[in-house]
C-alpha cells in the first residue's frame, strides 16, 4: 500500500541552554486509506510527532514526506496555505468559535483559505452536517449543543476543504464513553467509506482498537508497530 506520510530519523529538540530531546530518531510510514493510531504514555512524544506530521512544527533533524512532497526543511509558516487546503485537524477540545453558529464554524476553513464560500461549498457543508446527524443544529450557537455534537461539528469543519489527511489528537478525550464510541465509529466510517487517510493520537486502548495499524511511542522512540492483521493472528494463536 502506498504511503501518505513517511518520516525518517526524526529528531525534535526543544531549548538551547538545557536541551530536551522529545523525539529520538523516529522512522515510520503511514499508509493511504488507513486509520493509524499512535499510542504511548504521557510525555512519550505523541503530540509532538502529530504536530510535525501536521506541519505545525519543524523537526530538528530528519526527513518528512507528505503526499510525495518533502517538508523536512524550510519556514513552517510558509506551509500555512498547504495545511489549510490539505490537512484537517480534530482536537481533544473542539476549538469551535462561540461567536459563530455551528454551520458557520464548519465553513471557517474555507473562509480563511479561499474567501467567501460559494453555493457549492455551502451545500457541501449542509450535506456533511446532515450526514453526521447535525441537521437540526445548523443555526445553533456552539454553547447550545452537546459535547458530542460539538466534536462532530469539529469533524465536519476538518472535512470541508476535502483534505488528503485527517489528523486527530485525543478526539474522544473530552467525551463520555458512549459519545466517544460514536465519534470513533464516525472516524472509522470516514476512513473506510470516504477513503480518508487518518492518523489518531490516543492514550485509549479502546480507541486504538479501531485502527488498522498501531504505533507505540515510549520516551520519544518508536518501540512497537502492529497491524489489525497482527492482532487477528495473535488471537488465533491464543
Amino acid at each position: 500500500m502506498a504511503e501518505i506520510i513517511a518520516v525518517r530519523d526524526l529528531v525534535k529538540r526543544f531549548g538551547d541552554v538545557v536541551p530536551t530531546v522529545v523525539l529520538h530518531g523516529v522512522t515510520a510510514s503511514f499508509d493511504r486509506g488507513a486509520l493509524t493510531a499512535v499510542i504511548g504514555p504521557s510525555g512519550s512524544g505523541k503530540t509532538t510527532l502529530l504536530n510535525i506530521l501536521s506541519l505545525l512544527e519543524s523537526p530538528t533533524s530528519g526527513e518528512i514526506m507528505v503526499d510525495g512532497r518533502d517538508f523536512s526543511t524550510g519556514d513552517i509558516n510558509a506551509y500555512a496555505a498547504y495545511r489549510n487546503a490539505h490537512i484537517g485537524f480534530i482536537f481533544q477540545f473542539h476549538h469551535l468559535l462561540p461567536e459563530f453558529t455551528a454551520f458557520e464554524n464548519v465553513l471557517i476553513p474555507h473562509w480563511i483559505g479561499r474567501g467567501r464560500p460559494p453555493a457549492s461549498v455551502v451545500d457541501k457543508a449542509r450535506a456533511l452536517m446532515t450526514e453526521m446527524g447535525l441537521g437540526r443544529i445548523l443555526d445553533k450557537s456552539t454553547g447550545q449543543i452537546s459535547g458530542g455534537e460539538q466534536q462532530r461539528v469539529a469533524i465536519a469543519r476538518a472535512l470541508i476543504n476535502d483534505p488528503i489527511l485527517l489528523l486527530a489528537d485525543e478526539p474522544t478525550g473530552n467525551l463520555d464513553e458512549e459519545t466517544g464510541r460514536q465519534v470513533l465509529a464516525l472516524l472509522d466510517r470516514l476512513t473506510r467509506q470516504a477513503g480518508k487517510n487518518t492518523i489518531m493520537v490516543t492514550h485509549s486502548q479502546e480507541a486504538a482498537g479501531y485502527a488498522d495499524r498501531v504505533l507505540t511511542l515510549r520516551d520519544g522512540k518508536l518501540v512497537e508497530a502492529s497491524s489489525a492483521s497482527d492482532e487477528t493472528q495473535s488471537g488465533k494463536a491464543g
